[in-house]
């Protein structure tokens, strides 16, 4: 709908160019505002504005007392295997957004991610800082190459796409349109790849925790602890025990669709 609007600025903006050339700086200061509203829509990666957008579960997930841990930027062969070992033994499941590049790097680790029940999902090929500024060519190239690594790694397409940092632009939604992938970011995060202090990423992951909730670590790019250890190792046994303590469920989000 954003983009549409806008579409509808830029032409409304030309015939009043025509019609009324004097009326210009208002005709500019429309279209200057116009998109300062896409640049923000962008930036805030809980944003609809530019599309469909998962920030919770579906209703029928979030009746049945149902959460979603999700992890980004993997599979890191330092801290992946011990993540694996603390959701085996709180039987929890969790999505993997991975890097396609580290996907083909890593590839066993990523079967393993696979075989231990869990999904991976897309978070583009490369991960890069400026993907929010990218044409649309660029874009569906990143995401193209991802997708086809990651299927041809564990043998699963996949369904969910995250943005690197959750940032992206109106070219987005389009591409995601065409490849059926479903844009996911996040009911609440830690940014555990900056804070090193567990207790406040704990806190700011459970604080009003309910079903339905889709929640942001790490295992790529952690911060440490000032123990010297990947802060998401210290949060995520006490992040289980809390959601099982709420009587709630850990799923991926592709058990989310059935």
């Amino acid at each position: 709908m954003t983009v549409q609007a806008s579409i509808a600025v830029h032409a409304g903006a030309a015939v009043l160019l025509i019609a009324r050339p004097h009326w210009w700086p208002w005709v500019l200061a429309a279209i200057v505002a116009d998109h300062l509203v896409l640049m923000a829509a962008g930036l805030w990666p809980r944003s609809k504005l530019l599309g469909p957008n998962w920030t919770q579960l579906p209703a029928s997930a979030t009746a049945n007392g149902a959460v979603a841990i999700t992890i980004d930027d993997g599979p890191d062969p330092a801290v992946t295997p011990e993540v694996l070992d603390l959701l085996d033994r709180h039987r929890a499941k969790a999505t993997f957004f991975c890097i396609g590049e580290r996907v083909a790097q890593h590839s066993q680790l990523a079967r393993e991610i696979v075989a231990r029940g869990h999904t991976i999902e897309n978070h583009s090929q490369h991960h890069l800082h400026r993907f929010s500024v990218l044409g649309p060519n660029a874009i569906a190239r990143e995401i193209q190459r991802a997708q086809d690594t990651i299927e041809r790694v564990t043998g699963r397409r996949p369904q969910f796409f995250r943005a690197p940092a959750g940032l992206r632009n109106p070219f987005l939604d389009p591409v995601l349109a065409r490849l059926g992938l479903r844009l996911a970011s996040w009911t609440r995060r830690g940014f555990d790849t900056v804070n090193p202090r567990g207790e406040v990423i704990f806190e700011r992951l459970t604080r009003g925790l309910r079903g339905g909730d889709i929640l942001l670590l790490h295992d790529g790019h952690a911060a440490r602890s000032p123990a010297g250890n990947p802060v998401i190792l210290e949060v995520l046994p006490r992040l289980l025990e809390a959601v099982a303590a709420a009587g709630l469920t850990p799923i991926t989000l592709h058990a989310a669709l059935t």
